[in-house]
């Protein structure tokens, strides 16, 4: 029972953090609705993320003797990490600006295709053409792939009508995001940009993991490398002095939530996940997310609910399944091959043992 436990808690938090994304993301397109630059929330999220991991380093290097030094290439890994976050996340930001949120988590399912050529690529993940693990996670990444494009190119008739625009979405922002809509294609190719930039983040952030297995020291020094990033940027596209200024507004909560939910939370819930799991398994439960856009839209922004989006979905959570699957019977092969291989090794002393006295 123990085992299975343990065992269970990957699968819980990858999919608290697919659901802390995919609101991340309404809230987002909540603030931007306001005219908030997204580079201004992302430098602001990374100095909130940044000042409450500020005491980490220190307590943890008190309570942990044995914690591994900070090298100067665990530090340069780190920095590219941060600097690929950052362009991942002001594409992001950008991209459903231009779009929608249910875009957004739509092209969360190039993530599992990318990070997968990716791991293989670097030799992170083996690929047994002829075992049944192997076809099932093919199968289940091209089939959420399916389900995102019918998502996207399949809107189809209306099936639950939006309700009234909630109290916090004002008419005028409603025209905003419908003005703005009309960037669609801009908005999906900087979503898939964005999803192959997370790829490429959880790639590098597994490679970190090997030298350097100390998640809260990790994240840190990531945020105080994005905060430095984020900050030269917006210094540099944002020239309005008012722009700086915040309010008591959506826009202070937007920025509040993605530092403490999407950054911090979401984000290092993810890293302990790749540390016990690897990178391909994080990726296949990005499908899921747009499940939840779907439904958060419809609640918070008063989308309407197409045959399209359902269809979609339901090919989505089918792939999902397959792709879970695969994984742990791929598990499961590993163990038994363990198994045998243990067993194996009990043996050959024995037999060494008696060639040695003969």
């Amino acid at each position: 029972m123990e085992g299975t436990a343990r065992g269970s808690l990957p699968f819980v938090s990858m999919i608290t953090v697919v659901l802390a994304l995919a609101s991340n993301m309404v809230v987002m397109k909540i603030a931007m609705s306001d005219g908030i630059s997204e580079y201004i929330m992302v430098f602001y999220c990374h100095v909130v993320s940044s000042l409450v991991l500020l005491p980490c380093p220190v307590i943890i290097s008190r309570r942990s003797g044995s914690c591994p030094p900070l090298t100067f290439t665990v530090l340069g890994k780190i920095f590219l990490l941060a600097l690929v976050g950052l362009v991942a996340q002001i594409c992001a930001y950008a991209g459903i600006g231009y779009s929608s949120p249910v875009l957004g988590t739509a092209m969360m399912n190039l993530i599992p295709a990318f990070t997968f050529i990716l791991a293989v690529i670097s030799r992170m993940e083996k690929v047994n053409w002829k075992s049944s693990s192997s076809h099932a996670k093919l199968v289940g990444t091209i089939a959420s792939i399916v389900g995102a494009s019918v998502v996207t190119l399949y809107k189809g008739p209306p099936i639950l009508r939006s309700p009234p625009p909630p109290p916090y979405v004002q008419p005028r922002h409603l025209l905003l995001i419908l003005s703005r809509q009309s960037n669609w294609i801009l908005g999906g190719f900087l979503l898939t940009a964005d999803a192959f930039l997370l790829s490429l983040w959880y790639i590098i952030q597994t490679s970190i993991l090997k030298d350097y297995p100390v998640v809260l020291n990790i994240m840190f020094y990531k945020m105080l490398f994005g905060t430095i990033l984020a900050g030269l940027l917006s210094f540099i596209t944002v020239r309005e002095p008012r722009s700086w200024i915040l309010k008591l507004d959506r826009g202070l909560i937007a920025i509040l939530y993605s530092a403490v939910v999407a950054n911090i939370f979401s984000i290092t819930l993810c890293t302990w996940c790749l540390k016990r799991t690897g990178p391909v398994y994080v990726a296949m439960f990005k499908p899921l997310g747009i499940v939840f856009a779907v439904g958060l839209g419809f609640i918070f922004l008063g989308e309407t609910l197409h045959l399209g989006s359902l269809i979609g979905a339901m090919v989505i959570a089918m792939g999902f399944y397959g792709a879970v699957w695969g994984k742990s019977k791929e598990e499961e092969e590993r163990k038994m091959e363990g198994g045998s291989l243990a067993s194996s090794s009990h043996k050959i002393p024995l037999l060494q043992n008696k060639t040695s006295s003969v």
